[in-house]
Protein backbone atom coordinates (compact mmCIF):
# COMPACT_ATOMS: atom_id res chain seq x y z
CA UNK A 1 0.00 0.00 0.00
CA UNK A 2 1.48 3.32 -1.08
CA UNK A 3 0.32 6.42 0.77
CA UNK A 4 1.86 9.65 -0.48
CA UNK A 5 1.91 12.03 2.45
CA UNK A 6 4.56 14.42 3.72
CA UNK A 7 6.82 13.08 6.48
CA UNK A 8 5.13 13.26 9.88
CA UNK A 9 5.65 16.39 11.91
CA UNK A 10 8.21 15.69 14.57
CA UNK A 11 8.91 17.85 17.54
CA UNK A 12 12.54 18.32 18.36
CA UNK A 13 13.66 15.33 20.38
CA UNK A 14 16.60 14.31 22.49
CA UNK A 15 18.35 10.97 22.70
CA UNK A 16 18.15 8.91 25.87
CA UNK A 17 21.32 6.88 26.27
CA UNK A 18 21.09 3.73 28.38
CA UNK A 19 23.67 1.12 29.33
CA UNK A 20 22.62 -2.53 29.17
CA UNK A 21 24.45 -5.81 29.48
CA UNK A 22 23.77 -9.06 27.67
CA UNK A 23 20.26 -10.40 28.36
CA UNK A 24 19.09 -7.05 29.76
CA UNK A 25 16.17 -5.18 28.18
CA UNK A 26 14.49 -1.84 27.81
CA UNK A 27 10.84 -1.13 27.08
CA UNK A 28 9.39 1.46 24.75
CA UNK A 29 5.84 2.07 25.87
CA UNK A 30 3.98 -1.00 27.05
CA UNK A 31 4.44 -3.26 24.06
CA UNK A 32 7.95 -2.92 22.60
CA UNK A 33 10.83 -4.73 24.28
CA UNK A 34 14.44 -4.46 23.13
CA UNK A 35 16.89 -7.00 24.54
CA UNK A 36 20.68 -7.16 24.19
CA UNK A 37 21.09 -10.68 22.82
CA UNK A 38 24.83 -10.77 22.20
CA UNK A 39 27.91 -8.56 22.24
CA UNK A 40 30.92 -9.45 20.09
CA UNK A 41 33.66 -6.87 19.77
CA UNK A 42 32.09 -3.69 18.45
CA UNK A 43 28.83 -5.39 17.37
CA UNK A 44 25.72 -5.65 19.47
CA UNK A 45 22.87 -8.00 18.53
CA UNK A 46 19.45 -6.78 19.60
CA UNK A 47 16.22 -8.73 19.90
CA UNK A 48 13.06 -6.69 19.33
CA UNK A 49 9.63 -7.83 20.45
CA UNK A 50 6.87 -5.65 19.01
CA UNK A 51 3.31 -6.06 17.77
CA UNK A 52 3.09 -7.26 14.15
CA UNK A 53 1.55 -3.94 13.09
CA UNK A 54 4.64 -2.02 14.25
CA UNK A 55 7.22 -1.94 11.44
CA UNK A 56 10.77 -2.57 12.63
CA UNK A 57 13.67 -1.91 10.23
CA UNK A 58 17.37 -1.23 10.37
CA UNK A 59 18.04 2.43 9.57
CA UNK A 60 19.44 1.77 6.09
CA UNK A 61 16.41 -0.36 5.17
CA UNK A 62 13.99 2.26 6.51
CA UNK A 63 15.73 5.02 4.52
CA UNK A 64 15.65 2.90 1.33
CA UNK A 65 11.91 2.29 1.78
CA UNK A 66 11.32 6.02 2.29
CA UNK A 67 13.33 6.89 -0.84
CA UNK A 68 11.48 4.31 -2.92
CA UNK A 69 8.10 5.54 -1.70
CA UNK A 70 9.07 9.14 -2.44
CA UNK A 71 10.18 8.22 -5.96
CA UNK A 72 6.94 6.35 -6.61
CA UNK A 73 4.92 9.30 -5.33
CA UNK A 74 6.78 11.68 -7.63
CA UNK A 75 5.79 9.55 -10.63
CA UNK A 76 2.05 10.01 -10.16
CA UNK A 77 -0.14 13.09 -10.48
CA UNK A 78 -1.52 14.97 -7.47
CA UNK A 79 -5.03 13.78 -8.43
CA UNK A 80 -3.86 10.15 -8.38
CA UNK A 81 -2.32 10.76 -4.93
CA UNK A 82 -5.66 12.06 -3.66
CA UNK A 83 -7.59 9.12 -5.12
CA UNK A 84 -5.16 6.51 -3.77
CA UNK A 85 -5.20 8.13 -0.34
CA UNK A 86 -9.02 8.12 -0.30
CA UNK A 87 -9.06 4.46 -1.36
CA UNK A 88 -6.54 3.48 1.31
CA UNK A 89 -8.46 5.32 4.01
CA UNK A 90 -11.70 3.63 2.95
CA UNK A 91 -10.21 0.15 3.48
Amino acid sequence: MLVCLPPPFRKESIMLVLSRQRDESIFIGDNIKITVVDIRGDKVRLGIEAPKEVPVHRQEVYEAIQRENQQRCEQISPQQVIERTKNNLAK
